[in-house]
């Protein structure tokens, strides 16, 4: 039998991203990365001659002054990925989109059209938004509850893929001969009506290569959780130390086989910055140099804050006991929150403490020469840890110093592909095709 090969996508960040808060000081980096198309289709061109699998564009509809500076002013990422579809053509395109702020029809219309526009590459990150100032961006005076939005994302989801399998597969004939465009008896209505949606269908267009555009969750609560297990096919992990990591993975692979699918038809991927240099030593120095970088107080406050609900800690005394809030992320971060909250209590550390600790938190486990993060790499993955890395580079030299340096690294030792193995992003996930539940023998999608 083969060995499992890893996959690998790049998440690119621009001026810089959650605990990137001197990233945009970098001579490196343009100070108008976050918004130039051409920074975006730089990376992607990189990702895929390196063979990566996916360029994943994170978002969020909510801001206020102390947000990351990416975060500030970004591009929205279906209409970035369709510009960097036309530059590409085997890396997937993964957007971000969120199910409690959009409607079905016309998110699962996008999405497709993506699909269409790269040949059957696109990914659709599905979140029920973090950030429970959302809500007065759509007029509405507050952010849904936990349950309303995972029971909304999870009929969400299931209209989309309706949606998709709105035509069979041979549905235009084209038959000039006969005049005939389109066979009516393979265009189907989906005449849905749940809970929150009510939708008749059908979409204006048809499958694309893959069938389906990928579904990825990142939800790590247990309404979180339990959504993945029953409709994703990637995910992004929280990460965090091994043992953390491992359980993470045990559990979604143990839900997903609990709802009745081949736990192998989801692919778990963790966030991964790694900081490679010519050296061990010369890779920890760099790592402290950007722990020293991003070292702003006020800025890993503000962070802290935006996991409960962007609250503006700055107004207590700060060398206090922190505090049982949980209130204030009840709607929004509830599981992080719940955790930083026990942290604090269990250790008994100060607001302050708590806020300067996020830092420590985000130090990547791949720090080192190449061949030292190769290392570290196949250890984590040889656990248990995860299918994939999601990657996040301060600067294009780093990205160029993974992909020259470790690569090869983890080709030679057949982990990593020589070349890729599809067109689509299915394909290259190694995900099967979804059967179009109208399909004579179907049995659903």
């Amino acid at each position: 039998m083969s060995r499992k090969r890893i996959h690998l996508a790049l998440h690119p960040y621009g001026v810089g991203g959650p605990g990137q808060h001197g990233l945009w000081k970098d001579p490196r980096v343009a100070k108008n990365a976050s918004i130039d198309i051409n920074y975006y289709i730089r990376q992607a061109q990189a990702a895929e001659h390196a063979l990566f699998d996916a360029l994943f564009i994170v978002d969020s509809q909510f801001i206020n002054a102390t947000y990351p500076s990416h975060y500030l002013n970004r591009l929205e990422p279906l209409t970035l990925l369709s510009a960097v579809a036309t530059h590409t053509r085997h890396l997937g395109l993964v957007g971000t989109a969120s199910s409690t702020y959009n409607s079905p029809f016309n998110l699962a219309r996008r999405f497709a059209s993506l699909d269409h526009i790269s040949g059957g590459r696109a990914g659709w990150n599905v979140v029920t938004s973090f950030d429970t100032g959302t809500s007065k961006n759509y007029g509405l005076d507050e952010h849904l509850d936990y349950a309303t939005r995972y029971g909304r994302a999870l009929e969400f989801v299931q209209v989309a893929q309706g949606l998709w399998d709105s035509y069979e597969d041979d549905a235009f004939p084209a038959d000039v001969e006969r005049n005939v465009f389109l066979d009516p008896l393979k265009l189907h209505d989906l005449d849905h009506v749940g809970e929150h949606f009510k939708v008749a269908g059908p979409l204006n267009l048809s499958r694309s290569p893959q069938g389906q555009p990928v579904i990825f969750q990142a939800g790590v609560s247990e309404e979180g959780r339990d959504l993945a297990a029953r409709v994703a096919e990637g995910i992004y992990a929280p990460g965090g130390p091994l043992q953390q990591a491992q359980e993470y993975y045990a559990d979604i692979k143990r839900r997903t086989a609990a709802h009745g699918r081949n736990p192998d038809h989801i692919k778990i991927f963790i966030h991964g910055g790694p900081v490679v240099a010519a050296t061990d030593e010369a890779a920890r120095l760099r790592e402290r140099e950007i722990f020293e970088e991003d070292n702003d107080f006020d800025r890993h406050l503000a962070l802290l804050g935006r996991s409960f609900g962007a609250y503006d800690f700055s107004v207590h005394d700060l060398d206090a006991p922190f505090p049982d809030v949980a209130h204030l992320a009840e709607k929004g971060g509830r599981t992080g929150a719940a955790k930083i909250i026990e942290r604090a209590r269990t250790e008994n550390l100060t607001w302050r403490q708590v806020a300067q600790s996020l830092a420590e938190f985000r130090r990547s486990p791949f720090v080192g020469a190449p061949e030292t993060v190769a290392d570290r790499i196949e250890e984590w993955f040889d656990a248990g840890t995860f299918d994939g890395i999601n990657l996040a580079f301060r600067t294009e030299e780093e990205l160029e110093l993974f992909v020259d340096g470790v690569v090869p690294i983890l080709q030679k030792r057949d982990l990593f592909r020589t070349e890729y193995e599809a067109d689509t992003l299915r394909g290259n996930l190694g995900l099967p095709v979804p059967a179009n539940r109208h399909t004579a023998g179907a049995t659903g999608a």
